[in-house]
């Protein structure tokens, strides 16, 4: 069981929403228009989660770690933007659970915000999309601030916003980047079993709790305090 919790505060990419589908159609796109080797869905599934411009250049470099040579970037970065703008939701899919979970936690009377690395251009038209932005009362792109995660900025942002102390604020995500923002700020933090974290068991992350779907969240977490 967690301690108490005002504030909870998800993921977007790899928690809320596989959006691996609509990001290989567009890196292989990509990859197609500059007349190099398409890589596949389940590669590029190994590379998301650090936002759109690592994703180009470890698509170009065929590797984690890699940094592209900046005219071939500068070539591709704004073509992929183009192709992902016009497939941001094709083929994209809340995970099983996410609904109900959201719908529990608003009953219950949680403060809920989206915090993604994702740029703000494409988060926002997801979320619409897939019709679950009604739920947060606060959404934090990539781009919002001059920070993103794994830095607490985002976090601490938007614990200030709602006047709520990071010590009664929960973070969910997928992935270690989630788990390091979150002990940087200060905040309790559960992690999906299912989502991107480059191959690596999130449990070697050692969050507080993991669970499968979003739903059993409401097995961790008592009665928000009045």
């Amino acid at each position: 069981m967690l301690k108490p919790v005002k504030l909870i505060t998800i993921d977007l990419d790899g928690t809320l929403v596989d959006s691996v589908p609509d990001l290989a159609y567009s890196v292989d796109k990509m990859m197609q228009v500059l007349l190099l080797p398409a890589h596949g869905e389940d590669k590029v599934r190994q590379w998301v989660g650090n936002g759109v411009e690592k994703l180009v250049h470890r698509a170009l470099t065929n590797d984690l770690n890699g940094h592209a040579d900046d005219e071939l970037f500068a070539k591709a970065y704004p073509l992929f933007l183009d192709i992902y703008r016009q497939n941001t939701c094709k083929r994209s899919q809340l995970y099983a659970g996410i609904n109900e979970g959201l719908a529990w936690l608003t009953a219950q009377d949680y403060t809920l915000a989206c915090v993604t690395n994702k740029a703000a251009q494409f988060t926002e038209p997801l979320l619409k999309d897939l019709a679950i932005s009604d739920y947060f009362g606060l959404i934090i792109s990539g781009d919002t601030l001059p920070k993103k995660k794994p830095d607490p900025m985002p976090l601490w942002h938007i614990a200030e916003h709602f006047n709520i102390n990071p010590c009664d604020a929960l973070m969910v995500g997928d992935s270690q980047h989630d788990v390091k923002a979150a002990r940087a700020a200060g905040f309790q933090v559960v992690c999906v079993s299912y989502g991107y974290n480059h191959g690596e068991d999130i449990c070697l992350a050692q969050p507080d709790a993991v669970i499968d779907s979003l739903i059993e969240i409401k097995d961790l977490i008592i009665s928000k305090p009045r």
